[in-house]
């Protein structure tokens, strides 16, 4: 069994050591609230306006170069550019901004590439669309466990709830409609193995209910959108009340803020919940691979189907389901709702008929249970195809060239 000692130092003293067992290694993000003083906030303020400056600023030069001499300049390029702006900002702060850009471009090439839609330059960022600075080596370091100290803006305080784990990578100051928040981005980080039986299930998502498994379990919609809609409405009827630029407006703004981040995080911590417990039960999941932007033009379903973070769900579920060594199979969504999932008979069903009735062998269920199941049956098969194209071992590899 592997183990590994994991300890924090800060100001030069162990702050923690734990002895955690592990079976594999992972990169994570913890993020800490932070609360700087009317000074500080002047100063990060000013940051972000100088780097969102020098964003504009890099990327007119790299679309110039571009246009004019189909020249493409690297990150190193942009990073000598960066030394041309006498701004007090740190200067892994300023390198990171070129790292932006250079992934901006990555991006807009992989979507030429695909040739999906209409492709663009990346945009140049507005000061209310640029808020965030990262240090990606340097700049910061734990004063106490309540201070963190961050050059160019002082020493701030923080609420540490946990310890980071595994190796500081980069660290990043957050600007969010509710305050600042500094997140963590660390590798190394030991998780704990999770022993699940060798089992499968199928997931058909929906909106009536959130989920409903193939063994016939039924996951309730929580709908916190749809429950937090006349409160909202209360909040957002007060805000257009307040004047521009005044006080009050502020505080009206917060309120909306706050309420939408609790939705958030009422949503989040229900999709972290449920596919925990999924992964816990089952070693092969197998859900539908749907095309969820095309769902959501759909005016009459579209915040329902929003709400219920079907994408964020499978996301979770994808990167969850490695602790348990286990598989998440996406399947095509082709008729999984029309197919009788005993007799395999495929026929019409309209979206309001709610229970499946075979016309060929009289099979009876709920239409999503049913699909379910057809769903965990095609995740089975894929699996049972890919085993038929296994790649030889390559000491028989060796042996065959030999022979021949």
């Amino acid at each position: 069994m592997n183990c590994v000692l994991h300890c924090i130092f800060l100001n030069r003293k162990v702050y923690k050591c734990i002895l955690v067992e592990y079976s594999m290694l992972t990169q994570m993000n913890f993020k800490y609230r932070i609360y700087p003083s009317k000074t500080q906030i002047i100063r990060l303020n000013k940051t972000i306006s100088d780097c969102c400056f020098i964003y504009n600023k890099l990327l007119e030069a790299k679309v110039n170069a571009y246009k004019t001499d189909k020249t493409s300049l690297s990150k190193f390029d942009l990073d000598k550019f960066t030394k041309d702006f006498d701004f007090h900002v740190h200067s892994q702060v300023k390198q990171n901004i070129s790292k932006r850009i250079n992934d901006a471009f990555n991006h807009f090439f992989r979507r030429v590439k695909e040739k999906k839609g209409k492709v663009g330059f990346p945009r140049f960022k507005n000061i209310n669309r640029y808020k965030s600075i990262t240090f990606p080596q340097s700049g910061f370091k734990f004063v106490s466990d309540k201070r963190l100290f961050v050059s160019k803006i002082g020493n701030i305080p923080i609420i540490l709830d946990r310890v980071p784990k595994g190796k500081l990578k980069t660290f990043t100051i957050k600007k969010t409609a509710l305050g600042w928040f500094a997140i963590f981005s660390c590798s190394d980080v030991p998780i704990k193995k999770i022993d699940v039986p060798d089992n499968s299930v199928g997931i058909d998502v929906g909106i009536e209910s959130f989920a409903v498994l193939s063994n016939g379990e039924v996951i309730e919609n929580p709908k916190f959108l749809v429950n937090s809609e006349k409160k909202l409405a209360k909040f957002q009827r007060r805000l257009s009340r307040k004047k521009k630029g005044s006080a009050n407006r502020i505080k009206a703004k917060f309120k909306v803020a706050r309420l939408h981040q609790r939705i958030f995080n009422q949503r989040n911590d229900f999709l972290h919940k449920t596919s925990f417990n999924l992964i816990k039960q089952f070693k092969i999941i197998s859900v539908e691979k749907l095309t969820i932007k095309n769902m959501i033009k759909n005016h009459l379903l579209a915040k329902s189907i929003n709400d219920a973070s079907w994408g964020c769900f499978v996301q979770m579920l994808s990167y969850k389901v490695e602790r348990t060594s286990g598989q998440l199979i996406k399947v095509n969504p082709k008729n999984t709702s029309r197919t009788c999932s005993k007799c395999g008979n495929i026929q019409d069903m309209p979206l309001a008929n709610r229970e499946f009735y075979c016309l060929k062998c009289g099979f009876v269920c709920h239409r999503d249970l049913n699909a379910s199941i057809n769903i965990n049956t095609a995740g089975l098969a894929e699996i049972n195809a890919c085993e038929h194209y296994v790649r030889p071992l390559e000491t028989k590899a060796v042996w065959m060239k030999q022979e021949l």
